[in-house]
């Protein structure tokens, strides 16, 4: 099982190997476990931009919080140049560490410290990562400015956060991760705070910088369209399980588990998959799929559900060039969604349609 790279190759920047995160709260009968992040596998390379997708919930930020090594996993690897950093570095990340994986968080103006000036984050960031150089004070903020596209706002290195528009927060943001100069970005709903109006110049200078750089983004989203906007492939999460994977293009204009064509189905757009029937009652997160189940999580939601989806965990099916599913109704004598839906479980073809049309 691994992420599609499309032309990019070699030995990946980051990769991640059954990665397990398990919560425990409570005592006694009240005790609850929650697995989180359960066996989720992905590589990101040099210059790559992969999307990860999924409802609130699903375990994305889970995900993005363990790279960046604010959570200790409970099993499974993490690969930063091919070296395991959780057998090197098994208490805390190291400074290098830090260096090389850097994260954007979702909402700038909590991330950024209210009572310092811009350049006092900036210059912080600098000091740490010994990034300063031979330049003067001055000069490194200002070429951190330009390099996020506010090197013509006058003043705003002396501004405070709260003086900011929030298109302007997050670039300060983004501008403090450049300061130590990483080789990969978690960017963990970078947009999603922000007016629509300023969303795609975000993630036209995240594209930017990924290319001029050769930075690999690791872009965590809700937003579809985001996702295919932005990245060349894209994962498909849900209750801390990757249920798809494939080019992004692919995978949002032809998707093939139940739940992506839920997720598809609910953007409007000019031409879409029928409304599903999914039931919205059941569980959404992996707070509410027991942790003791071998099933499908899906499988109480999916309106294609057979016995065997609520015994047995589906095994990954490749589906054609760099794409991966994990349902049942894929395998080695199906094809396709709708010879499976005849196969086993005798819906006719013309109940199934894969979407068609400009996204």
């Amino acid at each position: 099982m691994s992420t599609p790279t499309g032309e990019h190759g070699g030995v990946p920047l980051l990769e991640l190997r059954a990665l397990e995160k398990v919560f425990v709260s409570g005592w006694g009968r009240k005790r609850k476990v929650i697995r989180a992040v359960n066996d989720v596998s992905l590589e990101i390379h040099a210059g790559q931009a992969l999307g990860l997708v999924g409802e609130s919930g699903s375990g994305k930020s889970t995900v993005a919080r363990l790279i960046a090594r604010l959570l200790k996993p409970t099993a499974g690897q993490i690969l930063l140049d091919g070296r395991d950093v959780i057998a090197d570095e098994p208490h805390r990340a190291t400074r290098q560490y830090r260096h090389q994986v850097q994260m954007i968080f979702q909402d700038p103006f909590s991330s950024l410290n209210p009572v310092h000036r811009v350049s006092y984050d900036l210059l912080r960031a600098l000091h740490i990562h010994h990034a300063l150089g031979d330049r003067s004070a001055g000069a490194a903020v200002d070429e951190l400015l330009d390099a996020v596209g506010l090197g013509s706002v006058p003043g705003i290195a002396a501004r405070f956060p709260h003086e900011l528009s929030g298109g302007q927060r997050q670039r300060v943001a983004i501008a403090r991760t450049l300061a130590a100069r990483p080789s990969v970005v978690i960017a963990d709903e970078p947009t999603s705070m922000l007016d629509v109006s300023v969303r795609v110049g975000i993630l036209n200078l995240l594209n930017d910088l990924r290319e001029s750089r050769k930075i690999g983004l690791l872009l965590i989203t809700h937003d579809l369209a985001s996702a295919r906007y932005s990245t060349s492939a894209t994962l498909v999460m849900y209750a801390g399980r990757i249920l798809e994977s494939g080019p992004s293009e692919q995978l949002i204009a032809d998707p093939k588990h139940p739940y992506t064509q839920l997720l598809v189905s609910s953007v409007p757009r000019r031409a879409q998959l029928p409304a599903t029937s999914i039931r919205s009652d059941q569980p959404r997160s992996a707070a509410d799929v027991s942790t003791t189940t071998t099933a499908c999580p899906f499988a109480p939601r999916c309106q294609h559900r057979m016995p065997v989806c609520e015994e047995v965990m589906p095994p990954v099916s490749g589906i054609g060039n760099q794409r991966w599913v994990r349902c049942h109704l894929y395998g080695p004598q199906t094809g396709s969604l709708t010879e499976a839906r005849t196969a086993r479980v005798g819906v006719g073809a013309d109940r199934h349609s894969s979407a068609t049309g400009p996204y």
